[in-house]
């Protein structure tokens, strides 16, 4: 690790201290002005200068995200520390902030990182692949956001602002091509309608670019068909009413990824592997993958959402809000996550989502007290089935036969209806003392209610007479009648009554989210704040393949206890500034993909959600922004995490085996994270402008289960690390070009410079052991115009 830090520390210095001497060469005056600027956000829900807000926030404007090609939630790894992107083996994106996570792999899970579009919600993270299209921002809070975002925000929250109509006729293009063929365009048009209207339109698509290959036969998976838009209409009849109109959507037909073989451990008898037995294990490399032909991993996705939003000033100091939002996703998606090219493992998920939300705050100013009070409702809808097999190359597939029960099953489908209603009321109060002293409060009382329906279904009679002869067997052995299990029905046992159907359960839970916190401001370059703050994330129903109605049992609601103290210091005339943050959270009841044994205990360990009792989080982190001459922008971002399961919790590993995993750290929670910008821009002449940039990003090892990810059942296995996620650092490189006052810009980048082998992702799917490798080298060149 010391290695790798003097190592990361040289390539930092390297840039920066390039980057100082393109700053004091004299070939051209310089092309921008000293000092970093202010940024403006809206984190509290009103406009305040970034440093002047008691959080730890990331923002960064819309030219910084294109400039460091950031065009979805995934890429903000590049420049939020502390910040982590998984995608589950089953599609499903998962966030962690600071520790803070929910990795679950069904559409309806709730994410412990909520994510807002101009502050609108979009609830689920499924949806949110388009929300990255044509932003003036976005901001990145940490820490539990509850009191003004609501339930399911323990982690932080990102919120997207998206650019906004315009006064005056303005327009653009970009476009773009990268070494693996993928072409991506898209543009804006935006000014007034009429003297009180005023419209913008975006769009954005990307096409093409099949990065990864089969390495058993010659073919390529990765193709981009991905396209979204938006419309903003902005309604302004008088000064005192304004009122906001966001349309926007999009629809993914893309390649999904697939999975790199690291290992082979059968679920079920070791003698009917077959072929999986002598299968090759996937080349150490970013590109090389396996998937079975006629189960190409394929999506056919679309998301569209309606907001509107209305502000009226009731007086110079009180103004009414409310913003309302309806969405809708569909989901059409064949997966195939065993990395192989056999009949192991596949299924089509289908799924729908509906979302309505209401939001009503009343906000002012009196005195030295600045408030919030408001007002949620939302309600969502969530269906969601997948269709499994064929799998006849599966071992588990004859654990009937291999039991004398039946006969082998290689299809089944599993389903799930839910039903959220969140319901809240909420305050928030700034006062200050003084010119130095504010004092801050927030509350936020939260119902939630969760009705859920849900089975493993028969598909073929062959899942349903293993189940039938099980059930029935255990019943004749209770002196209990035989029953049926008619073809194509629900085959999950429920264990009190020895019978099959669908479960059927509800949770209902109220919370109170909370902040208190102070902050000093001696001059206006100096912040100090301290704050504790308790935040919630609602309660979670899953969906897997239930063999029992107990796995279908929920996890109840899990609760953060923040402390944060922190400092943000504006030095050398704004050329430089420092923000820093220590941190400890107490975390309650954690949510965690884990095991459970049914009654009877016919079938073992089962996966199933639990709850961690008592966990906790103590961190720091540090940003660094430096304007050391005109034309330099340096960025060093930095993140230390210790993340521990306190006392014990004994579960069950991947494999089946009963571990006390007490002690553990989290998964996918890297100890040290470490995110380093640096961009120089100067004048060739009066009408060319040049930039050079290279970005870092360092991660180091984290794992993808609790517990000791090595210690698996097979020596290969560990050999390939098993399921641990090894530290990895990527460099990211840009050039370019500029002429007319920045209106047409030409581009040059590389990422992934080193084509660093790493992964995001590793878990067991049935027979096999996979992982997920991110992108290799990249390089292309992006055009854009603005008129």
């Amino acid at each position: 690790m010391t290695k790798r830090f003097i190592t990361l520390a040289a390539t930092v210095s390297a840039v920066v201290l390039h980057a100082q001497a393109w700053g004091q060469t004299d070939v051209a005056p310089q092309a921008t002005s000293s000092g970093l600027g202010d940024i403006v956000v809206t984190a509290q829900k009103r406009e305040q200068a970034i440093n002047d807000v008691p959080l730890s926030i990331t923002a960064a404007s819309g030219e910084k995200l294109a400039n460091q090609g950031i065009t979805n939630v995934a890429d903000l790894v590049k420049i939020v520390p502390g910040f982590n992107y998984t995608e589950s083996a089953f599609a499903t994106p998962v966030y962690t902030l600071r520790g803070i996570g929910f990795y679950d792999t069904s559409l309806a899970a709730k994410p412990t990182v909520s994510i807002y579009q101009d502050q609108v919600p979009i609830p689920f993270s499924i949806m949110t692949r388009g929300a990255t299209l044509d932003l003036e921002r976005v901001e990145v809070l940490k820490g539990p956001q509850g009191t003004l975002f609501g339930s399911n925000a323990t982690g932080g929250a990102i919120n997207y602002i998206a650019a906004k109509p315009t006064s005056t006729f303005k327009a653009g293009l970009d476009a773009g091509l990268d070494s693996f063929g993928q072409v991506s365009g898209g543009g804006f048009i935006s000014g007034p309608i009429s003297d009180t209207v005023s419209a913008r339109v975006a769009v954005r698509t990307e096409q093409g670019g099949a990065w990864q290959r089969s390495y058993t036969r010659d073919e390529k998976l990765g193709d981009r068909n991905f396209t979204t838009g938006r419309i903003l209409i902005d309604f302004e009849p008088s000064d005192s009413a304004r009122f906001s109109l966001n349309l926007n959507g999009f629809i993914d037909k893309s390649d999904g990824q697939a999975a790199q073989l690291i290992g082979v451990v059968p679920l079920g008898n070791p003698a009917r592997l077959g072929p999986l037995a002598t299968y090759p294990i996937a080349p150490r490399n970013n590109r090389d993958a396996d998937w079975t032909p006629e189960q190409r991993p394929k999506r056919d996705d679309w998301f569209y959402q309606a907001s509107f939003r209305g502000d009226i000033d009731l007086t110079d100091d009180v103004s009414l809000t409310s913003i309302s939002s309806w969405s809708e996703y569909h989901n059409d998606q064949d997966i195939d996550p065993d990395g192989v090219a056999l009949r192991d493992y596949f299924y089509n998920t289908t799924g729908k989502i509906t979302a309505l939300s209401q939001e009503l705050r009343l906000q002012g100013r009196t005195g030295g007290l600045t408030y919030i009070l408001g007002a949620n409702y939302a309600r969502e809808k969530t269906y969601q089935q997948d269709d499994a097999g064929p799998y006849d190359q599966s071992t588990s597939a004859y654990n009937f036969v291999d039991a004398g029960l039946g006969i082998p099953f290689f299809v089944y489908s599993q389903y799930a209806r839910q039903k959220f209603v969140n319901k809240a009321v909420f305050a928030n109060l700034d006062y200050d003392i003084g010119d130095s002293i504010t004092l801050h409060g927030g509350v936020r009382y939260t119902k939630t209610n969760i009705d859920f329906a849900g089975c493993t279904a028969d598909r073929g009679n062959a899942l349903g007479l293993g189940i039938e002869n099980l059930v029935n067997f255990i019943r004749g052995g209770a002196g209990l009648a035989p029953i049926d299990i008619p073809t194509n029905g629900c085959v999950t046992i429920d264990g009190s009554t020895l019978t099959v159907g669908e479960a059927r359960k509800s949770l209902n839970e109220d919370n109170i989210s909370w902040r208190a916190g102070v902050d000093y401001k001696p001059s206006r370059d100096v912040l100090l704040y301290a704050s504790v703050s308790k935040g919630y994330k609602s309660g979670s129903f899953p969906l897997l393949s239930a063999s029992d109605a107990n796995q279908f049992n929920p996890v109840t609601q899990e609760s953060v206890t923040a402390y944060e103290l922190g400092a943000k210091l504006t030095l050398l005339e704004n050329t430089a500034q420092i923000n820093g943050a220590l941190f400890y959270y107490d975390y309650s009841d954690k949510q965690l993909k884990g095991r459970v044994i049914a009654s009877p205990n016919v079938f073992g360990p089962l996966e199933a959600l639990v709850n961690v009792p008592k966990s906790r989080v103590k961190g720091a982190e540090i940003q660094l922004d430096l304007a050391p001459t005109d034309g330099l922008r340096v960025s060093i971002g930095a993140t230390y995490l210790d993340t521990r399961i306190k006392g014990s919790f004994v579960n069950y590993d991947s494999y089946g085996s009963q571990l006390d995993f007490g002690g553990s750290a989290f998964p996918y929670t890297p100890k040290f994270q470490i995110v380093t910008d640096a961009q120089y821009d100067w004048a060739l002449s009066d009408d060319v402008e040049a930039f050079v940039g290279a970005n870092l990003n360092f991660q180091s090892d984290t794992k993808a289960v609790l517990g000791n990810a090595r210690a698996t059942p097979s020596a290969d296995l560990s050999a390939q690390g098993g399921l641990t996620i090894e530290d990895y650092t990527l460099i990211d490189l840009r050039a370019g070009l500029s002429f007319a006052d920045k209106r047409y810009k030409i581009s040059a980048f590389v990422r992934n410079l080193g084509n660093t082998y790493y992964w995001s992702n590793a878990t067991r799917i049935t027979d096999t052991t996979v992982r997920f490798a991110g992108r290799p080298r990249t390089f292309g060149a992006t055009l854009s115009a603005r008129f």
